[in-house]
């Protein structure tokens, strides 16, 4: 039964997140903002919303592994999902083509990730009321980030003649992103706590289960909006999309310690996340550098960069599967 609860709330937040990403885009067409500010920020944020919700839901249920599981584990799948589009896209490289405009969003997120690790490490017991100074400084970090961003990106707008005559008028993209954000409200704690279930029930722990089947399922959106985008040619709202995810699971595991009352979150979670939050980075770091590094051999039908990749995150996954036993 508790498999039940879980994949039919799983299947419902991904419904929800893609209406809450489809509905984000009509926002974004109709304000008029550029296709990589989109993806980096407004679509990154959208589809990045269930990790949020499931990490918030998570501490207030006393599973603080699965809430951080759930963030550095996304950010492997996430870069896992840049292997997916060079699978999908076997004739161009699409990466190579956008690379150079997303090394900045790229570099950012290993930034965040490396300054997670680096307080994950340096346990710095110092609290600002019930937050940690740590989280604060890691939200802070987001929104210059954030900021350098929207700089770069040079907002180019978008002539009124060139929206899709069948484009939602904007009163129906907000309130279509606002139901679909309800919607995942409601569901996410119904995941949760049949996450909690699972890992009881199977003694994987709470560790690998937040790692691998709580993170798939929250990335999942982030698996759709990319595909799509790369089917309607929005390369640049596609890659900026995953870094962007990246760079705001950050954000969340930092605004997560604002919901946990207990004490500093970053200090609760188990040791083992240094080793998920490092996997994250260095599969970050390879889909960055593979893109910029202009490496064109391929592994039979395959990129050589995106092998890698994939690699990284089965090997991953079965160190963390060995270290949740028990």
């Amino acid at each position: 039964m508790v498999w039940v609860k879980f994949l039919v709330s799983a299947a419902l937040i991904v419904i929800a997140a893609y209406y809450l990403a489809k509905y984000g885009d009509v926002i974004a067409v109709r304000t008029k903002l550029g296709g990589m500010f989109i993806g980096v920020l407004l679509m990154a944020g959208a589809t990045s919303l269930p990790e949020i919700l499931t990490s918030i839901s998570a501490v207030n249920q006393q599973s603080p592994n699965i809430a951080a599981g759930n963030l550095l584990g996304s950010n492997s799948f996430n870069m896992l999902l840049l292997a997916t589009l060079d699978l999908i896209n076997r004739n161009q490289r699409l990466l190579r083509k956008a690379a150079r405009r997303h090394a900045l969003s790229g570099s950012l997120a290993v930034m965040l990730i490396t300054l997670v690790l680096y307080f994950q490490l340096a346990d710095i017991n110092i609290k600002i009321g019930w937050v940690g100074l740590d989280a604060l400084i890691i939200v802070a970090v987001y929104v210059v980030a954030v900021r350098l961003i929207s700089h770069e990106s040079q907002l180019i707008s978008v002539p009124e003649n060139e929206i899709p005559s069948d484009t939602p008028k904007l009163w129906v993209g907000i309130v279509g992103f606002l139901v679909a954000a309800a919607v995942l409200i409601a569901i996410t704690p119904i995941m949760v706590n049949s996450s909690a279930e699972i890992a009881d029930i199977t003694g994987l722990g709470t560790t690998f289960i937040g790692t691998t089947l709580v993170a798939m399922v929250t990335s999942l959106p982030e698996l759709v909006t990319t595909i799509a985008a790369i089917k309607i040619g929005a390369s640049d709202m596609a890659i900026g999309n995953l870094f962007g995810s990246n760079m705001f699971n950050m954000f969340a595991l930092g605004l997560t310690d604002f919901f946990y009352t207990k004490g500093r979150f970053l200090s609760v979670i188990d040791p083992t996340f240094q080793f998920i939050g490092m996997l994250g980075l260095l599969m970050t770091v390879v889909a960055l550098v593979g893109n910029l590094g202009r490496l064109e051999k391929r592994i039979g039908f395959i990129e050589a960069d995106a092998m890698a990749l994939i690699i990284l995150y089965l090997t991953g996954m079965w160190i963390i599967f060995q270290k949740g036993i028990g």
